[in-house]
């Protein structure tokens, strides 16, 4: 009775054992308690280009919020991109990665089965400095199984699986932070080239503006009624205008380039429609997210977060290897100098052992392994803030963005509809006799370039809006389970 309450007492104190764990405990960063993303924070943007956009607290954010901006074209390249991007099944490979490598750090918990089957050849000499003779050379055959088990007393295991949970839990957040970033390129990518274009195309009708003004100076000098001068500014303002229509067009290309590598493709076998920038819609209800769930759910400070959980349950680890290590074992098996007796009697062997090592002298580096990871985990810590704080200074950019976006839209609008009118009130002058047709293309050419910084101002309020969605997260938690990755 003694015996079995000793064994009881033994087993409870071993299970107690296994039961803690070295090493602080992750507690989740706690979420800022910011009411809002900066000062003086509007609740939307003054109306241009007859829309005004409205910022919404608490509205949620689609995990398909590209499809806000109602362009078929971009959907379609969106959707390609999240299908055939290299770097998107890479994220996807390493997350797979991720996961058999913790499956296999399960297997620390278990006892460890080999088995073994052996043949040898041996002399024996019973008589030490006797000469061997060949009577005493015998075969020997075995076969033997043995267990051996490591207990986790200090919970060391415990947290190295734990860190590996940590590192499954950061790279499925990278790939919801890829999948975002690869649909924002896509369509930032885009809207740029949409614009690049509708520049050049505005470009080239100034050109052909200011060499009809140029031909008409070119006549009024050989007639002697202006100078000469007016037909050399004039040459310098066709020439300078000319120069700006092929860095406009390389930059066209680059983006069609980027987009065929976003898409999985190469230049070459990439085939695009071609999409002005009058087919993108504004969203006029944006989403803004409070900051207490900002953290908790833009990817990348996610992703920090399990870094940082994985740089804690990495100092449990080395805490735990410098405390007792006990480990059972056990084999049992046969062997006999004949494979048929191997059944025989005489034949089993078996034994049984515990073993604890106890770490006395290493020169220091146990205990500095444990500093080393003490200071891994602060350094994670301070990156875990500084992602933070990139997150809100970005929101905050982009919210403020958005505001002075919607104030150059409309001033460019108005620059656009007043050159318009002063355009159209000199065709009718021109018609009636009363203005030059030399001030016709004047105007005509105000025109021009006032669409050109109009088509800038536009593309750069839809590339802010863009960077919204982003900025707060891009809705991936929202995603069917299939399209989380």
């Amino acid at each position: 009775m003694k015996t079995r309450a000793t064994t009881v007492a033994a087993s409870l104190a071993l299970g107690l054992c296994a039961a803690c764990s070295v090493g602080p405990d992750f507690h989740r960063p706690a979420s800022p308690a910011d009411p809002g993303y900066g000062r003086g924070a509007s609740a939307g943007t003054v109306v241009a280009d007859g829309k005004a956009q409205r910022f919404v607290e608490g509205e949620g954010i689609a995990a398909d919020w590209w499809r806000l901006l109602r362009c078929p074209a971009l959907d379609a390249m969106v959707g390609r991109a999240l299908t055939a991007n290299p770097g998107i099944e890479e994220a996807r490979a390493t997350l797979r990665r991720n996961q058999d490598s913790l499956r296999a750090g399960y297997g620390v918990f278990f006892p460890q089965l080999d088995a073994r089957a052996g043949a040898s050849r041996q002399l024996y000499n019973p008589a030490p400095g006797a000469i061997p003779t060949s009577g005493n050379a015998f075969n020997l055959f075995s076969l033997s199984g043995t267990v051996s088990y490591t207990v986790d007393l200090w919970g060391g295991e415990r947290r190295q699986v734990e860190a590996m949970r940590a590192a499954v839990d950061a790279q499925r957040y990278a790939l919801a932070a890829a999948r975002v970033m690869l649909a924002s390129n896509v369509a930032d990518t885009l809207i740029a080239q949409s614009a690049y274009r509708a520049e050049v195309e505005a470009t080239r009708a100034t050109i052909v503006v200011l060499g009809e003004q140029t031909r008409i100076a070119e006549a009024q000098a050989n007639a002697g009624t202006a100078p000469y001068a007016n037909v050399l500014s004039l040459q310098s303002q066709l020439a300078s205008t000319e120069a700006s229509v092929p860095p406009l067009e390389d930059r066209a290309d680059q983006a069609s380039h980027l987009l065929a590598a976003l898409s999985g493709d190469t230049p070459s076998g990439w085939v695009q429609p071609d999409v002005p920038i009058s087919d993108f819609r504004l969203p006029e209800d944006l989403p803004v997210t409070v900051p207490s769930l900002l953290v908790r759910q833009r990817p990348d400070v996610l992703v920090a977060e399990e870094q940082l959980h994985a740089a804690n349950a990495a100092i449990g680890v080395a805490t735990a290897a410098m405390l007792p290590n006990l480990t059972l074992s056990g084999s049992y098996g046969v062997n006999n100098t004949s494979p048929g007796d191997l059944l025989a009697s005489n034949s089993p062997v078996w034994s049984l052992g515990a073993g604890l090592t106890q770490p006395v002298f290493h020169g220091g580096t146990l205990y500095w392994q444990r500093r080393a990871a003490i200071d891994a985990r602060d350094a994670a810590a301070a990156q875990y803030r500084q992602t933070v704080l990139a997150a809100f200074e970005q929101v905050a950019d982009t919210l403020r963005g958005l505001e002075h976006d919607a104030e150059a839209v409309a001033s460019q609008t108005l620059a656009v509809e007043s050159a318009e009118r002063a355009l159209h009130l000199l065709q009718a002058d021109y018609k009636a006799g009363i203005a030059t047709y030399l001030q016709l293309l004047v105007a005509d050419a105000q025109y021009l370039q006032a669409r050109i910084g109009w088509i800038e101002a536009v593309a750069q309020r839809l590339q802010d809006t863009v960077a919204l969605y982003v900025a707060l997260g891009g809705g991936w938690w929202n995603a069917p389970p299939a399209g989380r990755g």
